[in-house]
């Protein structure tokens, strides 16, 4: 980890990622392209980019509903899925 990595945790499972990026951006590059699952259960994910579709919802730091693609990531930050731990 360098200086400007941040360390933030998706779904328990600790991640170092580059700071300054969106949320979304480092599920993204760790793989992740669904980030929660719909009522009907349907996989979503980010679609716009820019906070206009609101798929890329998910709970960041135990706050409901935020848009991953506006967020920036910050270290220490809890990132919850709903979906089940990566192994």
């Amino acid at each position: 980890m360098n200086t400007a990595d941040v360390t933030i945790t998706i779904d328990g499972r600790a991640v170092t990622v580059v700071r300054g990026i969106s949320v979304a951006a480092a599920l993204i590059n760790d793989g992740m392209h669904t980030f929660r699952s719909s009522v009907t259960a349907t996989s979503r994910g980010p679609l716009c980019g820019m906070g206009v579709c609101y798929e890329c919802r998910l709970e960041i730091d135990e706050v409901a509903h935020r848009r991953a693609c506006l967020v920036t990531v910050t270290d220490g930050q809890r990132i919850n899925t709903g979906q089940r731990p990566r192994q």
